[in-house]
C-alpha cells in the first residue's frame, strides 16, 4: 500500500521539524511544492523493496484548501493510505518565535506580525478542520515535537489502523487543545499529600497502587474502558487515523499518569489496538 502524510500548519509551528522526523524514518519528503504538481512528483518517488512508497507532503498557507482536498480525495480513491497532521500554536508564541529568528512571515504583505499570523490562521482554517490530528506546539521544544511526531508513526507497519494514545496532563499547565477526549481525575486520592510518594510519579508501582486502589478508581477505570470499547470501532468506521484520550489531574505527575498507563494497558488487552502513552507534564 502506498502511504501519504500531509503536514500542514501555521508558519513557525514546526512543519519543517515534523518533515525532518519523517525523512529520518525513511519517508520521501516534498516541501512547499504547489499542490497541482504534487501527484506528478509523487509518482517519481522511488519504490521500496516491498513495493511501497511513503511520501510526506509539507504544505503551508500558499496551498489552496479546496485544491488540496481534491488531491487528497484522488489519492484515497487510488487505494493509498492518506493521513493529515496539522501543527498549531498560540499567536503570542508564534510572535516570539518569529521575533527571535527575525524571519519575515510568509503572508505578511506589509502587515504587522500578529495580523499576518491571524490571517494565515484564517487561510488554513479549512485544512485544520479536516486534519486527522492536530498538534499544539505552543509548549513543545524541538526535541519534544520530534518525539511527539515520532510516536505518531511508531510501528506503522505492524499497526496500520487507527492509532490510539492515552495522555496525562496537569490542569495547572493548561488543558491540551490537540486531543479528542478529556477526562478529569482530580477526584481520586492524591499521592502528592503522601510524603514518601510525592517525589515519585504515576509510573511507579507505589503511586499506581495508591491511585488505583480505591473502589472509586476501579469503577472509574471500568466504566471508561467500556465507553472507549464502544467508541473506538465508531471512530475507525469514520476513518479517523488518530485518537487521543487525555486524563488530567492538578499537576500531571501522579493521578493522571497512573490512569493513562492503566487505561492503555487495559485497551491493549480488551481491544487489541495499538495504544501509545504520552505524559505531557510529568517532568514539570
Amino acid at each position: 500500500m502506498n502511504e501519504y502524510v500531509v503536514i500542514s500548519g501555521l508558519s513557525g509551528a514546526g512543519r519543517t521539524t515534523a518533515g525532518d522526523v519523517l525523512e529520518d524514518r525513511g519517508w520521501f519528503v516534498i516541501d512547499n511544492l504547489p499542490v497541482a504538481l504534487i501527484p506528478d512528483v509523487a509518482g517519481l518517488v522511488p519504490v521500496s523493496e516491498d513495493g511501497e512508497t511513503k511520501v510526506a507532503l509539507v504544505v503551508g498557507a500558499s496551498s489552496d484548501p479546496q485544491e488540496l482536498h481534491v488531491m487528497l480525495d484522488n489519492l484515497r480513491a487510488s487505494g493509498a493510505r492518506v493521513r493529515t497532521v496539522f501543527l498549531d500554536a498560540r499567536t503570542d508564541v508564534l510572535v516570539r518565535r518569529f521575533e527571535s529568528t527575525r524571519r519575515r512571515h510568509p503572508v505578511s504583505a506589509g502587515a504587522l506580525l500578529e495580523a499576518a499570523i491571524e490571517r494565515e490562521r484564517e487561510l488554513l482554517g479549512a485544512i485544520r478542520s479536516a486534519a486527522d490530528a492536530v498538534i499544539d506546539t505552543s509548549d513543545l521544544n524541538v526535541h519534544e515535537l520530534s518525539r511527539r511526531v515520532g510516536e505518531m508513526f511508531d510501528d506503522d507497519d505492524d499497526h496500520p489502523g487507527m492509532q490510539v494514545t492515552t495522555m496525562s496532563f496537569g490542569f495547572k499547565h493548561g488543558v491540551p487543545t490537540d486531543v479528542d477526549v478529556v477526562l478529569d481525575c482530580r477526584f481520586l486520592p492524591n499521592p502528592h499529600w503522601v510524603e514518601e510518594l510525592r517525589p515519585l510519579d504515576g509510573r511507579d508501582e507505589a503511586v499506581s497502587d495508591h491511585v488505583l486502589g480505591s473502589d472509586l478508581a476501579h469503577d472509574f477505570v471500568e466504566r471508561v474502558e467500556g465507553l472507549l470499547e464502544l467508541l473506538l470501532p465508531a471512530f475507525r468506521a469514520e476513518g479517523k487515523a488518530y485518537l487521543t484520550i487525555a486524563f488530567g489531574c492538578t499537576g500531571g505527575r501522579h493521578r493522571s499518569v497512573a490512569i493513562a498507563e492503566a487505561m492503555a494497558d487495559r485497551l491493549r488487552r480488551s481491544t487489541g489496538a495499538h495504544v501509545g502513552v504520552s505524559h505531557r507534564d510529568v517532568e514539570k
